[in-house]
């Protein structure tokens, strides 16, 4: 009897610890690289000054455009980018493939430190502070805000308990700055926080190629700029966004119209948004598989776990 009241115990632990598992290789070994830059700043602490963002220094250290991501100064940090890491990852780099989420992680970084950068520079010059030019800025945040807008753009109809996914962004946007009100020191990760978001966007929406397809980046209007913000401001910003629009992708689109002489489907009207659709609908049933998967896991042990029982009280 001892033995069969055991297993259901073990069984509901297997099936709560199938939560944790599943995570990718790749994840795995970004996450060791956070943790040991946090370790080393705690046993060197001058290394910050080789390996964060310190935008007086950046000139002759130019490699801590790339460093600076992938160094927590803080426990909490390390620990919110580690587990971000770990969950977003689970869901986006099946979906993307290895190759695509590690370029993802890459560009984002770079393309985020090169405009916290330019940005400290200039509020230096406006302001004449020297705060802007030597308070070290590092930290993951802003690839894992770029990882909101990769769900925004697979799975945007995803209900939470509160909100859509597709309102994720936008909520870490207010919730950054109205923090930015109160807290002095959150100066140094603001920045990299709506940076990442910002760069995420681009790069998914003009340059992230489809292997489906030959074109690049996600024209849908579901995932236009305007999406960020509620229906009523998008009269106002779509005129804004589409002179931006036409910079980035007309060249593009121009050149392979001149490449393509002959019409397929992905030219034709319309084909932008059903080839966004499908592209979301597979994102969907993509999640919907490792949830249930998940449920699967978990329910096993403990449906296997009366059969158990019962064999052992015969």
């Amino acid at each position: 009897m001892m033995m069969s009241s055991s297993a259901p115990s073990s069984s509901s632990s297997s099936g709560g610890s199938s939560f944790f598992t599943g995570f990718t290789r790749l994840c795995k070994g970004l996450c060791v690289i956070l943790v040991a830059g946090y370790i080393l700043l705690q046993f060197l602490p001058s290394a910050v000054s080789y390996l964060a963002l310190i935008p007086a220094r950046t000139i002759p250290f130019a490699w801590n455009l790339i460093t600076a991501g992938y160094v927590e100064q803080s426990l909490i940090g390390v620990a919110i980018s580690t587990v971000g890491l770990l969950f977003f990852g689970k869901l986006l780099e099946p979906l993307w493939g290895t190759r695509e989420f590690l370029k993802f992680i890459i560009v984002v970084n770079f393309l985020t430190s090169i405009c916290v950068f330019v940005t400290a520079i200039g509020l230096y010059y406006i302001t004449t502070k020297e705060s802007y030019l030597y308070t070290p800025v590092s930290g993951f945040g802003g690839v894992l805000s770029g990882f909101l807008v990769g769900l925004k753009q697979i799975i945007p109809d995803q209900e939470l308990s509160i909100l859509k996914i597709k309102w994720l962004p936008t909520l870490v946007i207010l919730v950054s700055v109205a923090i930015s009100f109160f807290i002095e020191e959150s100066g140094s990760y603001i920045p990299v926080i709506l940076f990442g978001i910002y760069m995420s966007w681009i790069y998914l929406r003009y340059f992230q190629k489809k292997p489906e397809t030959s074109h690049k980046g996600d024209p849908s209007d579901e995932f236009s700029f305007s999406s960020f913000f509620p229906d009523f401001l998008r009269p106002i910003l779509d005129p804004i966004a589409s002179i931006f629009d036409r910079a980035l992708c007309g060249r593009s689109k121009t050149s392979e119209e001149s490449r393509d002489d002959t019409l397929d489907a992905s030219h034709l009207p319309g084909s932008d948004s059903i080839e966004a659709m499908r592209r979301r609908e597979r994102g969907a049933r993509a999640l919907e598989q490792r949830l249930a998967a998940d449920k699967l896991n978990a329910s096993g042990g403990t449906e296997g776990s009366p059969h158990v029982g019962a064999a052992e009280n015969v």
